[in-house]
């Protein structure tokens, strides 16, 4: 487990992540909190100087389990709590929701939980399961953000693509009115039925852009590029990862059947990017590559770009 990651469960298989402990079946949400450790809440508590002086404007957030200081936040933060996210979710996806993975970073500072909504659907004759993420901050770093992340079920790439004609997260940050924020989330997030359509409309269009094996080895060495500055061992290694990702476009067993087109070339850069081993495996890679269901990853967007263009 990642040094950062302080508790977390995940259901049956290991996921694509590889974060976590591992449960038989997916819980609800009230076990979830449990299984996940998440089941504390956050007290915000005056701060003082050291001649007993209150400091005005300013809070420490306090987890009741321990005493733990998450951060120093303004008094205008307004916390959400661990269990007030598993409701949220409930919330909008159905009371009964099963939860696939939940879990602590950085000493409870961060936490997520990733759900699987209701419906699969069939695009461009895959399985797309789509998942719901909640991370949230209790140290005063980060907004709240809840996103769908779709994943291919086949090898378990995500497809979080950045489309310019749906949405696919939203943010807040920790101030205002927090109950009307996340009323709006919830409306926000119906919309993701639009998203899935819009996904598979794209995955249409895409596999009707047929693509050379010349271009494929075009674009791997603009998403990898080798600089001019690079030593002699950094360009090792960057050949190194243009052939994992060559492999998994013109060699992966799930693509045969796909054709050579831009819609395999996407999956299989969304393969390397979700699987790839890196060249220097940190502490915190797992969480970060995690992190990225939020927010997307950029080589993903970048090569669904590449070839949206041509």
């Amino acid at each position: 487990m990642s040094a950062n990651v302080e508790s977390m469960f995940y259901v049956r298989e290991t996921p694509w992540h590889g974060l976590g402990t591992k449960v038989l079946d997916a819980p609800a949400s009230k076990d979830a909190l449990v299984l996940a450790g998440l089941d504390w809440r956050v007290l915000q508590e005056p701060i003082y100087t050291s001649a007993e002086e209150v400091i005005d404007g300013y809070k420490a957030n306090v987890r009741d389990s321990d005493r733990r200081v998450l951060g120093v936040v303004t008094d205008r933060y307004k916390v959400i709590q661990n269990d007030e996210a598993f409701a949220f979710t409930d919330g909008l996806l159905g009371e009964g929701v099963k939860y696939e993975t939940a879990g602590s970073l950085q000493g409870g500072r961060r936490v997520w939980l990733l759900a699987h909504m209701p419906h699969e659907y069939i695009i461009s004759g895959e399985r797309i399961s789509p998942y719901l993420l909640f991370s949230n901050t209790h140290d005063g770093s980060g907004a709240i953000k809840v996103a769908l992340t779709p994943i291919r079920v086949v090898c378990q790439n995500t497809l979080n693509l950045a489309l310019s004609g749906a949405k696919r997260s939203w943010s807040m940050i920790h101030t205002g009115d927090i109950r009307e924020k996340m009323q709006e989330a919830k409306d926000t997030l119906f919309l993701a039925e639009h998203y899935m359509d819009e996904l598979g409309k794209e995955f249409e269009t895409l596999r009707m852009k047929k693509l050379t094996d010349k271009q494929v080895l075009e674009y791997i060495e603009v998403l990898l590029p080798i600089e001019d500055d690079f030593t002699s061992q950094q360009e090792k290694n960057m050949k190194r990862l243009r052939e994992d990702m060559k492999i998994r476009y013109f060699d992966a067993p799930d693509l045969q059947g796909v054709g050579k087109n831009a819609y395999r070339f996407v999956n299989a850069v969304s393969d390397f990017a979700t699987h790839a081993e890196p060249l220097r495996r940190t502490a915190n890679y797992k969480e970060n590559l995690f992190s990225r269901t939020v927010d997307g990853n950029p080589v993903i967007d970048k090569a669904y770009q590449m070839v949206r263009a041509a």
